[in-house]
């Protein structure tokens, strides 16, 4: 990255991997043209698969065998799974064995490389457990967006830690991914309710992958913003993302109840259409707080009774200067330091350039901006600049620790490294 005299970056860089793939659903329909009722297209080819001789099911079942098992753990106990999701949605009364079910389940999953494109746009939060953290540092996990074939983005995670002596260390990354299980009855965010992930199949969380799994996010789950959030002594964890179906986007709220078991829920009201809004990560004045762009322009700062309905706003921060001309936006959650608000935030400029800065809001009163930066913290290296979006930094989030800020970001949609900066420096450049 370019240089502004601020910053310290990182050696390490988080490159996306093809060799990284999950067993997902595979949904096969006919063309509305070609549907006919109590029909289904899935059940043709449990039809067929019923077809087959002995023989031919042995040589078939081990040929998945062989495919599948050799970087997924647990194959079996996944495509039974997949079997009973089909035949609960098919009300399919037939007694089928073992075998069969399992080669029914293989045919209709897939196996799907989800950072295959890009692995970008992280998050960073304090680990609940700081046991193993260095003595003059923290343990951190990190979401990130992979993108993979169709342009379909997913959230995936690291977990690291940071000193002030040794910098940042990611741990090392499971060759297994394994998929979120959704038990009957508890998807229900496309009608208002909360849809719950159990991952508990997961060994580290590296292996978790949340890929899209309801109609609203059939084109992803996208920037993902976690924050630490803590009301009254009790600490949860959340995290704000952008679900895409294609052709329309809403905001959507993640509870990581202990980064084993998820739960999603869609918002509500009149900013719940928009992209990427933070939450505040605890309440002002009593109130929960967001900051968003909703008009694709300003930052804006909201506030709500509950978590999920979130209406009109207040417009706190508007473009200045030239790197920000087009438009203005968070970079993840407001940072508390002692000063007030620390909120990085991203400018866009010229030629579409993505810039990372930052603007400092009043404790007790956000929409009182007291400074902002005059120039970018992080702009795009002219030999770096090249990516799967071209001129591009972006964050979804970094934390404070002492006087340090620990800021993980992307690079033109690509791939994701780390810097730090020391907070007194950063608020000395602002006016």
């Amino acid at each position: 990255m370019a240089d502004t005299g601020l910053v310290a970056f990182s050696h390490i860089q988080l490159r996306p991997d093809p060799s990284r793939t999950v067993i997902r659903p595979f949904n096969v329909e006919y063309p509305g043209a070609f549907k006919v009722d109590g029909h289904p297209r899935a059940g043709r080819v449990i039809d067929r698969v019923l077809s087959l001789t002995p023989d031919e099911l042995h040589v078939e079942r081990r040929r998945v065998t062989v495919s599948l098992d050799e970087r997924h753990r647990d194959v079996d106990d996944l495509l039974l799974h997949r079997f009973d999701e089909v035949m609960t949605v098919l009300h399919d009364p037939r007694t089928i064995d073992r075998d069969q079910r399992l080669l029914i389940g293989a045919y209709l999953s897939e196996e799907y490389s989800f950072e295959a494109a890009a692995l970008f746009n992280p998050s960073m939060v304090l680990a609940p457990d700081q046991t193993a953290a260095p003595a003059d540092g923290l343990r951190f996990i990190l979401s990130l967006r992979g993108i993979g074939e169709g342009h379909v983005s997913s959230v995936t995670f690291r977990t690291g830690s940071w000193s002030a002596s040794a910098g940042f260390m990611v741990d090392p990354v499971s060759p297994t991914a394994v998929p979120p299980r959704i038990e009957p009855g508890d998807q229900g965010a496309s009608d208002g309710g909360p849809t719950r992930l159990r991952c508990g199949g997961s060994r580290d969380l590296s292996e978790t992958v949340l890929f899209p799994i309801l109609p609203s996010q059939r084109q992803g789950i996208e920037d993902m913003r976690l924050v630490r959030f803590e009301n009254d002594g009790e600490i949860e964890y959340f995290g704000t993302y952008t679900a895409f179906s294609g052709s329309e986007t809403r905001c959507e709220l993640l509870r990581a109840e202990d980064f084993q078991n998820f739960e999603m829920q869609p918002m509500r009201g009149s900013v719940a259409g928009t992209k990427g809004m933070a939450l505040f990560p605890r309440k002002i004045a009593g109130r929960y707080a967001m900051i968003g762009r909703q008009d694709n322009e300003n930052i804006w700062y909201l506030t709500s009774d509950d978590l999920l309905t979130w209406e009109g706003g207040t417009k706190i921060v508007a473009p200045k200067w030239p790197w920000e001309y087009i438009q203005m936006g968070n970079c993840g959650s407001p940072i508390e330091i002692d000063e007030g608000w620390l909120v990085l935030t991203h400018g866009v400029g010229s030629v579409r350039n993505y810039c990372i800065g930052a603007c400092l809001l009043d404790k007790h009163d956000p929409t009182r901006l007291l400074a902002r930066m005059t120039d970018p913290l992080i702009v795009p290296s002219p030999k770096e600049r090249d990516g799967y979006v071209p001129n591009v930094v972006y964050s979804c989030g970094g934390i404070v620790h002492g006087r340090t800020l620990l800021l993980p970001f992307g690079v033109a949609d690509n791939f994701a490294s780390f810097a730090t900066v020391e907070v007194g420096r950063l608020l000395a450049a602002m006016a």
